[in-house]
């Protein structure tokens, strides 16, 4: 494949993922009212799994063909992009800060369960490099914590023992009358045709990935954090922002916490397509760097859903400018490591 078509390819990807999870925000919102899940566990699993799936595919796919530091990057890069697309959407709702208006026990739940996971993937790249059938023990636990971690989300959710104070700003979780003229049988299947798509694109991207890090001389980790994670991150950013403009901002900060909690699996499915060991154990410490950055950027996080400020520096919470400066930080390392 030609350096020319990769990037045809690469561009080509990137605007079908984008226009696809506009599509996707407005299906998920309307399932979210019309089967009483809630929008907070609708951007947790719909959103979360539908948005990530051409992430997951690029992952997978790397790491079976041997490239653990592109699969690993994506995921990690994607976690740490996500959380930044929040500040986008922030600046979206001008009239109050995002994390303000969006306080959630629900949210805030998904934030520990991300915490958690993360935390688990740094346990196993220091742990020992032990292996079964080429699967490392923390991938397994990955999964069972995940599952897990939705269970308790949901019991929160239905039987909170405290709520966030309401204000005049609060904006809260009512279901929308209209969703019930919907069917489901359309709804249902007009998420899974618009997740298709986006599993679809995550292959191809992952194709015109490969060729751009040989064709440059980019560093296989510098794409992941760079290029692909950024790219397959896009249904997260436009479909927080349309959340956003829609007034589903539960939806907009539950979006992207639960699709960042998702996203830790790419690593425990890549560990499994992974033939060659442990790939918690063959990524360079780079990659280990992003995921300690992607803690630290979810702590920020939910220090501003607890925190609960209205007005911040340019309109946006104080969240959010650290947010900014973490991110910059962590690029301006990944530039200074490949000069």
């Amino acid at each position: 494949m030609s350096l020319m078509l990769s990037v045809a390819l690469f561009a080509g990807c990137a605007l079908v993922i984008g226009v696809v999870g506009t599509r996707l925000t407005g299906v998920v919102d309307t399932l979210a009212d019309r089967t009483g899940m809630g929008e907070a566990i609708a951007g947790a699993v719909l959103m979360g799994m539908a948005t990530s799936l051409s992430g997951i595919v690029l992952s997978v796919t790397a790491a079976w063909k041997g490239q653990p530091e592109l699969a690993m990057s994506n995921a990690v890069g994607g976690i740490a992009a996500q959380t930044l697309f929040l500040t986008v959407a922030d600046v979206a709702l001008r009239r109050v800060n995002l994390e303000h208006a969006a306080a959630s026990i629900g949210n805030l739940a998904q934030g520990a369960l991300l915490m958690c996971l993360l935390g688990m993937l740094l346990v196993a790249r220091y742990s020992p490099e032990w292996t079964f059938w080429g699967i490392h023990p923390v991938t397994p636990l990955l999964f069972l914590g995940y599952m897990y971690g939705l269970r308790i989300i949901d019991e929160v959710r239905s039987q909170p023992m405290w709520m966030p104070r309401r204000t005049r700003e609060t904006r809260e979780d009512a279901p929308d009358d209209d969703a019930q003229r919907y069917s489901l049988t359309r709804l249902w299947g007009g998420f899974a045709a618009l997740a298709l798509l986006l599993g679809v694109s995550g292959w191809v991207m992952e194709k015109a990935a490969t060729t751009l890090a040989t064709e440059t001389g980019m560093s296989q980790t510098a794409v992941g954090i760079l290029l692909t994670s950024v790219a397959t991150s896009l249904p997260e950013l436009v479909t927080a922002v349309a959340a956003v403009r829609r007034g589903a901002l539960t939806l907009a900060v539950g979006g992207i916490i639960g699709g960042n909690a998702f996203d830790t699996l790419f690593a425990a499915a890549s560990d499994i397509a992974y033939r060659d060991g442990s790939i918690y154990h063959a990524v360079s410490d780079q990659t280990l760097l992003w995921i300690a950055l992607s803690v630290l950027m979810t702590a920020v996080l939910l220090l501003g859903l607890v925190r609960r400020e209205k007005h911040g520096p340019a309109r946006i919470g104080f969240e959010s400018v650290a947010l900014v400066l973490l991110y910059g930080a962590g690029v301006a390392m990944v530039f200074h490591d490949a000069a």
